[in-house]
């Protein structure tokens, strides 16, 4: 049997490792196209590619996958089964032909909860408890397909999106180990789902990273780690942008103010512990930040330096 696989970033590394580990025959890897990054704009290979060129595989990496030249290509491999994990575009129609075996794929949300390119995140935005992966057949729709099996995986108050990421990729890997033999046999009983279920993650935005501090403060913390450690939180501080990469778990504790008149966003306590910022229905503290044109530091080595004082409101 001739797999190939599709994916790109580290989620999808532990699947592809575990289909070589367990002797599984990789006709060829498909992931998307070095990008600049950094500062320098160096051309990067994702992190699958690197995988498979340790392993000797062929590499695809088209612009476009629906395109005719990109489909011939990787029909040329002739592959019975084809297996994404967050490849980051749609296979078309004549690429969800090609296998006998059909196209799976490794989803990180429990569909049909949480569709599209942003599950893990926003499944911690919006304060779920539990998570998991999905291992289902690919269809034309954005993750509408058969469902096979699931996996949960439990979301804790100090996880963050990159924490989750690492869990539910490792999660995803032993799912399709457990599955996979019994697909090729032929036992897998797969389950259509429930249109009526259905709720979306699309990809995150700018204004996904803006905090209100209006919102209540149990909520400004979970958008704040479902934001880590790829983009941050931000607040603008004197007009410029000041983000947010860390805050303290609101709860028993936390420092509190009784004057219910202060504007929301308003710094009422700084010192090398945390910025104490007034929210919805209490107080945030923040404990690593960045202002513009800095890097991140911790509360203590922002206190060293910072000309920002209690009173001032964060907008």
């Amino acid at each position: 049997m001739k797999i190939v696989f599709m994916g790109t970033p580290v989620f999808a590394v532990p699947s592809l490792e575990m289909l070589i580990a367990e002797g599984y025959s990789i006709a060829a890897v498909v992931t998307q196209p070095d990008r600049p990054q950094g500062r320098k704009k160096v051309l990067t290979p994702t992190p699958v590619k690197e995988a498979a060129v340790r392993h000797g595989i062929p590499v695809l990496q088209p612009q476009r996958l629906r395109s005719p030249e990109a489909v011939a290509e990787l029909a040329e491999y002739k592959p019975d089964l084809i297996v994404t994990a967050a490849y980051g575009q749609i296979l078309p129609k004549s690429v969800l032909e090609l296998p006998a075996l059909g196209c799976l794929n490794v989803h990180g949300s429990l569909l049909p909860a949480y569709r599209g390119g942003a599950p893990i995140q926003r499944s911690i935005i919006n304060g779920e408890a539990v998570t998991g992966i999905t291992l289902m057949y690919m269809a034309e729709g954005l993750d509408t397909g058969d469902m096979i099996a699931k996996s949960e995986v439990a979301i804790e108050d100090e996880d963050t999106a990159g924490s989750m990421f690492e869990k539910l990729s490792l999660a995803g890997a032993e799912l399709l180990k457990r599955e996979l033999p019994r697909l090729v046999q032929g036992k897998v009983k797969a389950e259509a789902q429930d249109e009526a279920q259905a709720t979306y993650a699309p990809n995150l935005s700018r204004e996904d990273e803006k905090i209100d501090w209006s919102r209540t403060s149990r909520e400004i913390y979970n958008q704040i780690r479902g934001l880590v450690p790829y983009s941050g939180g931000f607040t603008l501080w004197n007009g410029d942008v000041f983000k947010v990469w860390a805050a303290a778990k609101p709860g028993a504790g936390q420092w509190t103010s009784n004057d219910v008149d202060v504007q929301t966003g308003t710094v009422l306590k700084l010192d090398e512990q945390g910025v104490v910022v007034k929210t919805g229905d209490g107080t945030l503290t923040l404990l690593t930040v960045q202002p513009s044109g800095k890097k991140a530091m911790d509360a203590a080595q922002f206190m060293r330096g910072t000309s920002l004082t209690v009173g001032t409101v964060l907008t």
